[in-house]
């Protein structure tokens, strides 16, 4: 069973017209015709995506391939509810496999373009660019199967809150990843592009976040990774042993993300350089931190000091649009940002199995939780763990690559 599936509200909300103008004359001449054409509207229950694709997989006796035209938020919307409410019948449980050819139709297309990672901002506009994961699918080609990241939610015990967990296949976050998220909901409507994700990050440029982090190590590992400069890999992190594997993180923070599936956010934005769905035979996470103070200069947090770090953090955030180069980034003595040299590294680069995050009970801010873009907010005194994991052995969403 093919379906074909798009989100009319998506992106600058060309889905539809791209669908009718590229992707049904493509089928045909390759001598396929989709089961449905269905458009999403998460205001009618049935036309939610997840809906549509639950509904075919319980009917259909044969597989079910899907052509979806959207975002990462409506991949997201497919994966999160089909892995807490899964199908029922012989495509379920650890028989369950869904293949996916994606039509780029969203803001950032984080997941498309890590897959097929384009030229140029140029040529992810391109047409035929935009159809080489539905040509794969017409082709026969190969599958890539994701990784998930369960996040859980947990109140303080005297709350007496059951946890809630969330389900990702792009990114979870918090800091100011998080809060640009959070600040650019605003902006949709006037700045439908990228370019709201640009000014969010202006706004909220020159806060740090207060929380202690763990990072936890990958399934079946002894020790968290994390990225060296100066051998271009990933080693040991030195505070990570087999009697102790996990290594704790202190705040201030800056920057806090986990990359899964995608070494980019964005076309040209590779914040995770060496990540990605391709080749990963064991699920785990690559979380990208930025501490300002690691910083040898910075020796107190204040709002002058914070004001001199906006610099900084733009540095970094401009090398992540040049290929990824900020995990190269150091400080020299005096505090300035080098490429090269023996200083600490500006951004802490660690290969997981999963992390935690416990926020001040006073930084609002810190607590902020960003999951494919849905924004959540953690209760005071709560905390987040987030573990990377595969959805079944049969390989659970797979991805036309």
């Amino acid at each position: 069973m093919l379906l074909v599936i798009y989100n009319p509200a998506c992106g600058d909300r060309t889905a539809k017209s791209f669908v009718d103008a590229n992707v049904l004359p493509l089928l045909t001449d390759a001598g396929k015709t989709p089961d449905k054409v269905v458009a999403t509207d998460l205001s009618v229950p049935e036309l939610h995506p997840a809906a549509i694709v639950k509904e075919a997989l319980e009917t259909s006796e044969d597989d079910v391939s899907i052509i979806l035209a959207s975002g990462d938020g409506t991949l997201n919307d497919i994966v999160s509810v089909l892995s807490v409410n899964p199908a029922v019948g012989p495509k379920s449980g650890e028989h369950f496999r869904l293949c996916l050819a994606l039509v780029p139709s969203g803001t950032a297309n984080a997941m498309y373009s890590s897959l097929f990672p384009p030229s140029s901002e140029h040529e992810a506009k391109d047409p035929a660019y935009r159809l080489r994961s539905v040509q794969a699918l017409i082709a026969g080609g190969q599958t890539v199967p994701l990784t998930l990241a369960i996040t859980t939610f947990s109140a303080h015990p005297s709350a007496r809150k059951p946890p809630r967990a969330s389900v990702s296949c792009v990114v979870t976050s918090t800091a100011l990843h998080a809060c640009i998220l959070h600040s650019s909901e605003a902006l949709r409507e006037s700045h439908p592009g990228i370019e709201r994700f640009k000014l969010a990050a202006q706004e909220n440029s020159a806060k740090w976040y207060n929380a202690h982090a763990k990072i936890l190590p990958a399934a079946g590992a002894k020790y968290v990774q994390v990225y060296d400069p100066a051998t271009r890999a990933f080693v040991r992190h030195p505070d990570s042993d087999r009697v102790d594997p996990i290594v704790d993180l202190y705040g201030p923070f800056i920057y806090f993300l986990s990359a899964i599936n995608v070494d980019r956010l964005e076309p040209v934005f590779r914040v995770a350089p060496l990540a990605g769905a391709r080749g990963q035979t064991v699920p785990s996470l690559d979380v990208v931190v930025v501490r300002p103070m690691e910083d040898p200069t910075m020796t107190w947090d204040a709002p002058e000091t914070r004001a001199a770090f906006v610099e900084k953090i733009w540095k970094v955030m401009g090398a992540a649009y040049q290929d990824g180069k900020h995990i190269d980034l150091r400080y020299n003595e005096e505090g300035e940002i080098v490429e090269g040299g023996e200083g600490p590294p500006v951004v802490e680069y660690f290969r997981c199995g999963g992390w935690e995050w416990m926020p001040d009970d006073i930084d609002a801010d810190a607590h902020l939780v960003c999951n494919d873009g849905a924004i959540s907010h953690l209760d005071p005194g709560g905390r987040v763990v987030c573990v990377a994991a595969r959805a079944t052995s049969a390989g659970g969403f797979m991805i036309y690559a």
